[in-house]
């Protein structure tokens, strides 16, 4: 097995992320697709989705460069009937977690976890209900509260519950923060809201400050490597790793991390996406042979930049601005 791929920027692929459909039951108004905008069609598969024998295969390529995590996102990844077979052919040698809006979790969990899956971040932007269905769209709070409870059940250890922090939500970080440091086997996961993908830059809120009162409230602060993350031990369960954690995911015009990013990401479609931010990079796996899977991770690896920092660059007056070098690039190729 060869080490991990890296860029020019020295960063080392390590993770992937594979959207396994656009589907969802939910309507989250912050919703960006994983970068991709609102692409949801209607709630029947779609031939255009990978099959589970595309998954799995660029899994075991991408496994032969040195990629040990992979994260299955959608859409709602649980729509897929498939999900459990994905994830027990998914190679050994990978951690396997999930981001899901937990509905399905009730019956499912125990099967997800004895497929192998490591552990699951679920979403969840609210503790009261009517707040809950304001950002969602959904009726299914109770619902969501109830695959919590059976993703901890099952043993996904840790079960992160997905906060994104913006208007509708910012008045219940505290309390969000109190519920998983009186909760053994949560943690919580505050997310930045993206309004460059978005769509709605009024409902940004200064993340911060979320930094600043997190910073006081803790008993100890760690840094993780990926992304540069900060981690908040807050509450009596401080010393225990599986409790009591607040991580933010900070990055909104944040170089470091940009310049700690070890991901790459494929569409439900079978593209491999280099960035987030980015629609351009988009690469065709074709019919996904391991040949074209082999070749279309390297280029999309060769070609990788950080977002903020590189492909976008802090003018003289503070704003973020297309890095001259790269107007007139031309779209990756299908």
């Amino acid at each position: 097995m060869a080490g991990p791929l890296a860029d020019d920027f020295g960063r080392e692929v390590t993770g992937v992320r594979i959207s396994l459909t656009d589907r969802c039951n939910f309507d989250c108004v912050y919703c960006h697709n994983e970068g991709l905008g609102d692409t949801r069609g209607p709630m029947e598969p779609s031939e255009s989705e990978m099959s589970a024998d595309d998954v799995v295969r660029f899994l075991e390529v991408v496994e032969g460069y040195g990629v040990d995590a992979v994260k299955f996102t959608g859409g709602e990844p649980m729509l897929r009937q498939d999900l459990e077979e994905i994830i027990e052919r998914t190679p050994d040698s990978m951690e396997v977690s999930m981001t899901t809006n937990g509905t399905f979790l009730p019956g499912r969990a125990a099967d997800l976890k004895a497929a192998g899956l490591d552990r699951v971040n679920v979403s969840q932007d609210a503790l009261d209900p009517d707040d809950f269905a304001e950002v969602t769209k959904s009726g299914a709070y109770e619902k969501v509260l109830e695959g919590v409870k059976a993703a901890v059940d099952a043993g996904l250890d840790p079960v992160k519950l997905n906060m994104v922090v913006f208007t509708h939500t910012a008045g219940y970080v505290e309390e969000m923060v109190e519920h998983v440091a009186d909760n053994e086997g949560l943690q919580l996961q505050l997310i930045q809201y993206m309004p460059e993908l978005t769509g709605k830059p009024e409902w940004n809120v200064d993340i911060g400050r979320v930094h600043d009162w997190l910073a006081e409230k803790a008993d100890r602060v760690e840094h993780r490597e990926m992304h540069d993350r900060k981690r908040y031990f807050v509450g009596e369960a401080s010393d225990d790793a599986t409790g009591g954690m607040v991580e933010i995911v900070d990055p909104v015009e944040n170089e470091d991390f940009c310049a700690n990013c070890g991901r790459v990401r494929v569409t439900h479609e079978g593209y491999l996406k280099g960035c987030l931010n980015r629609n351009d990079d988009l690469r065709s796996m074709g019919e996904m042979t391991r040949e074209e899977i082999a070749e279309t991770f390297e280029a999309v690896v060769a070609n990788r930049v950080p977002y903020y920092g590189e492909y976008l660059v802090e003018g003289e007056d503070g704003e973020y601005e297309l890095n001259e070098k790269y107007l007139g690039t031309p779209p990756a190729a299908d």
